[in-house]
């Protein structure tokens, strides 16, 4: 395909999967429970997290984790006692366990405590095109509290060569106004511009067979790959093709 057909035939993948019924069998489904800014932002942040494996068991586990906070994230977030966690202790989706789930809550309140959010903390570093150095200073500053090392596993750093798949899928949430009832764009400071695709086994898979990518790891160089290509076809919201690559591969076998 050209350019032009190929931006023509993605185009229309997005406009397909681009809605309401998108978030029937998505993660996004959860922070859409919310109508709060910053429930609907630690609700998602924290489904995001865990957001790799059997789709119904990540939604299911997010599930768990907003009903464990008394399905009211920020509240819990910022007035909880330290004895509010020992309800954590049974919780575990794959290698994220009752530690990490707990270590969060604490990153979390520091967040919002003492650097005005999450939004704050991301917007800081970002850059025209990039928020991969925002993403590298934002972890940084999420394990300012004691932690667990093993717990610094669950936020990627693009910097060390990682896709950040989770958290580009979260800033996308975030950022992103489609005016289609799927993503929030209940953040202001961050230009969809700088989002990446969340590059994953699915968008991988199609990116390469379009010829988006010929980097055959799904890592950081291969996440470059298709943001420049993705820009080329649209440089205002690259990241809307996300839902053209993962529908593609989940719901059409591409």
């Amino acid at each position: 395909m050209t350019k032009a057909e190929l931006k023509e035939f993605l185009d229309e993948k997005v406009n397909l999967y681009n809605n309401p019924n998108f978030i029937e069998t998505d993660p996004i489904q959860i922070p859409h429970q919310f109508s709060i800014k910053e429930d609907i932002e630690i609700a998602g942040f924290l489904t995001a997290t865990i957001a790799w494996g059997n789709r119904k068991m990540i939604i299911t586990n997010a599930k768990r984790m907003v009903d464990l906070m008394g399905n009211s994230p920020y509240d819990f977030v910022i007035n909880h006692k330290g004895y509010h966690l020992d309800a954590f202790e049974t919780f575990v989706h794959r290698t994220f366990n009752s530690d990490d789930f707990k270590m969060f809550i604490l990153g979390l309140k520091n967040l919002y405590a003492n650097h005005d959010g999450l939004e704050k903390v991301f917007a800081k570093h970002q850059q025209p095109n990039s928020m991969q150095t925002a993403i590298a200073e934002f972890k940084k500053v999420f394990f300012e509290v004691p932690h667990l090392q093993r717990t610094t596993k669950h936020v990627s750093d693009p910097l060390q060569g990682s896709s950040a798949k989770r958290i580009n899928m979260f800033l996308r949430w975030m950022v992103r106004e489609d005016n289609k009832g799927v993503d929030f764009g209940i953040w202001k400071t961050i230009s969809p511009a700088a989002l990446s695709c969340p590059l994953d086994v699915h968008s991988g898979n199609v990116a390469r067979k379009l010829e988006l990518i010929n980097r055959k790891q799904n890592d950081g160089k291969a996440l470059a790959e298709l943001d420049t290509n993705l820009r080329i076809l649209d440089a205002n919201d690259p990241v809307k093709y996300d839902f053209a690559l993962f529908g593609l591969g989940v719901f059409e076998g591409f």
